[in-house]
């Protein structure tokens, strides 16, 4: 009895402490955000356009916030010290990418080194092949005639419309361009043809990706329904990769066995670099072809689409504000000369005025990097962040803070005429992102932006189509993979 009694007392202590125990633990300082609805969390709330509206969240919580979506953890951060913390302070931790259900295609989530992948001896190995080889600047200097000779293509497309009258969709023409620039960089072959069945498979596979990879998908917040691939995301997916990947494969078909011929010339592009690594004379980690298509996959989504949507932007504020567009061409004039001659890129930097566009150009049009995924708790600005919570850098809303920029909303060049760079060291302006994760493609994008937006100011003068001012010209934009024009630029060149 005695014995009952005592077991009895002992289990009421123990379950005292228990409860005192839960109904006192520290809850984890999360960072400020609005309430959430059960079970789809403020899903509702973001709408076609996130960035906007995390720019906003940002007004009312400040530069950190938290929020749910779905049953992931997310968190926002949005101010030039935030954002170090992330992208600087714990790199390390936070450079995980948070993978789209859309990217779990044929191993892409695993071999997509350039975005998506983990950080890896191979991710390691690739980017030093970026630095040292395919976009080193003697490698950038050697294909210099690829660029140069795909924007003479382009200003002589443009040409014929402009001795016709007609009206140029500058968007896809910069996407052409963009395109067959990358693919002889990567594998001497162009991939603009119209008149080619398989350049059309191509391309129109390779958009597919890109919406699949831009797309909002159920899976990604419910990861408990991924299996189900309730929008049939990666079902399309596979069948856009599935293409591609057989092209990639025949290329390197094409190439191994020009290669094992007698007097074969190489081609030095991306493919030859990647078919001959050297692992014993520069410590190189060898990949396989499955590796080498992944590889090439993301270089033709990192580098076309999004070159062509910023040039685009590009050309849409120089139509928006003519006597931007008229102090640029001066310079171009005083600095290439009046005429048809063609930009040189060594020509790029001294010309400060068409740099400060571009640059604008990237403060306004910069949407939200990839969200990472932190692998271990982290404490940002004083609050808690647990493991496994996204992490999504505004720089939409860092572009537009009034804090930084003085109006913020108005395309003004002139205020770049300072020590702002691209380079990822400047926090209130990092439109390639920084840390391991800053974009190797920097150095190509960059001139081929220059080149084309250059050119196109410099060989013609530009005005909307009819019934378009520059008043009245629709900049509204639509979020994707890049924050692309909702309704494509549209205007007539005259030469």
């Amino acid at each position: 009895m005695e014995l009952s009694i005592l077991s009895c007392i002992v289990c009421l202590i123990v379950t005292s402490i228990l409860i005192h125990f839960i109904l006192n633990r520290k809850k984890p300082n999360l960072p400020p955000g609005p309430r959430s609805l059960p079970i789809i969390g403020n899903l509702l709330d973001i709408g076609d356009r996130p960035h906007k509206y995390l720019a906003d969240l940002a007004k009312i919580y400040g530069p950190i916030a938290s929020l749910k979506l779905g049953q992931v953890n997310a968190i926002v951060v949005s101010s030039p010290e935030t954002i170090r913390q992330v992208l600087e302070t714990h790199d390390q931790v936070l450079s995980t990418r948070a993978i789209p259900d859309g990217a779990r295609v044929f191993d892409h989530d695993k071999l997509g080194t350039l975005w998506v992948a983990p950080i890896s001896p191979i991710w390691k190995n690739v980017r030093k092949l970026f630095k040292t080889r395919l976009f080193s600047q003697k490698s950038l200097e050697v294909s210099e005639s690829i660029r140069q000779a795909k924007i003479k293509e382009l200003l002589n497309s443009v040409r014929e419309s402009a001795v016709k009258g007609e009206v140029v969709d500058v968007g896809a023409a910069a996407f052409r361009t963009a395109l067959n620039i990358m693919s002889c960089s990567i594998w001497s072959m162009d991939l603009a043809d119209t008149n080619s069945e398989m350049v059309k498979q191509f391309q129109s596979r390779f958009r597919g990706v890109m919406e699949a990879f831009g797309r909002t998908n159920v899976s990604d917040f419910f990861p408990v329904v991924k299996k189900f691939d309730i929008q049939g995301v990666r079902r399309r997916n596979s069948v856009h990769l599935r293409k591609i990947f057989d092209l990639i494969d025949e290329m390197i078909d094409g190439r191994l066995k020009m290669q094992e011929s007698l007097g074969f010339t190489p081609k030095i592009d991306a493919l030859y670099h990647l078919l001959n690594l050297d692992e014993e004379k520069n410590g190189e980690i060898l990949m396989d072809r499955n590796q080498i298509g992944h590889l090439i996959l993301d270089l033709f989504v990192a580098g076309t689409d999004t070159t062509a949507t910023i040039i685009q932007w590009a050309m849409a504020y120089l139509l928006q504000n003519p006597k931007v567009m008229s102090k640029a061409k001066d310079e171009l004039n005083q600095m290439i000369g009046k005429g048809n001659a063609i930009i040189e890129e060594s020509q790029i930097e001294k010309l400060p005025y068409l740099q400060a566009i571009i640059k604008e150009t990237l403060r306004l049009q910069s949407s939200l990097l990839l969200p990472r995924k932190a692998q271990s708790q982290v404490t940002i600005s004083g609050y808690t962040v647990p493991k496994g919570t996204q992490i999504i850098v505004n720089l939409w809303a860092l572009g537009r803070d009034s804090n930084i920029w003085e109006q913020p909303n108005c395309f003004i060049p002139e205020r770049f005429f300072g020590n702002f760079n691209t380079k990822g060291r400047n926090f209130e302006y990092i439109p390639f992102g920084s840390g391991r994760r800053i974009c190797p493609g920097q150095p190509l994008g960059m001139r081929i932006v220059h080149l084309i937006v250059g050119s196109l100011v410099h060989w013609f003068d530009w005005k909307l189509e009819d019934g378009v001012t520059p008043q009245s010209l629709n900049m509204d934009d639509k979020f994707g993979l890049t924050l692309e024009m909702a309704q494509p630029l549209r205007a007539i060149p005259l030469s």
